[in-house]
C-alpha cells in the first residue's frame, strides 16, 4: 500500500525540502520522481538542485523529452509520468490518486505558513482519506 506522509511546511521553501528529501531518499538507495507544476518550476528546480547545498551530490536530471531518464536515480517531471520507475514521489505540485497508487512512498506538503493554503493542504489529506489512503503527518 502507498504511504502518505505531510510535511509541515513553515515558509515557502518548497524547492529546499523538495532537494532536502530527494537527497535523503537517494543516499537511501531508492529512485526518485520529483512532480512540478510545469517546465519552468522544472527548468528552476534542476539548476537549484545542483547549487543548494555545497557538499551535496544528488545526481538527477528535468524530464524535457531530449534525454533518456531511465537510468536516473532522481528525476523531475511536470507530466504524471514515471520514467525512471521510481518508489518515491516528493510533490512539488498535486497529483491524481490513480498516479500516486504507482509509489510506495509519498510526500506532500502541509503548507502551514498561508491559510488558504493551510486550507487546500486539509483537503487534499481529506481526499487521500477518501480515496482509501492513510496519509500522515511526519516526524
Amino acid at each position: 500500500m502507498t504511504r502518505i506522509e505531510f510535511i509541515t511546511l513553515n515558509r515557502p521553501e518548497r524547492a529546499r525540502v523538495l532537494c532536502d528529501l530527494a537527497e535523503e531518499f537517494y543516499l537511501a538507495g531508492q529512485r526518485v520522481l520529483v512532480m512540478v507544476q510545469d517546465d519552468n518550476q522544472g527548468v528552476t528546480l534542476d539548476r537549484f538542485m545542483w547549487t543548494w547545498k555545497k557538499a551535496a551530490f544528488v545526481p538527477h536530471v528535468y524530464e524535457n523529452g531530449s534525454v533518456d531518464c531511465h537510468d536516473e536515480p532522481v528525476v523531475i517531471v511536470a507530466e504524471e509520468e514515471n520514467p525512471n520507475g521510481a518508489q518515491v514521489l516528493l510533490m512539488g505540485v498535486p497529483c491524481s490518486p490513480e498516479f500516486i497508487r504507482h509509489f510506495q512512498h509519498v510526500i506532500d506538503f502541509a503548507e502551514v505558513f498561508d491559510e488558504a493554503r493551510l486550507q487546500v493542504s486539509r483537503e487534499r489529506f481529506k481526499g487521500y482519506r477518501e480515496h482509501g489512503f492513510a496519509p500522515v503527518m511526519r516526524k
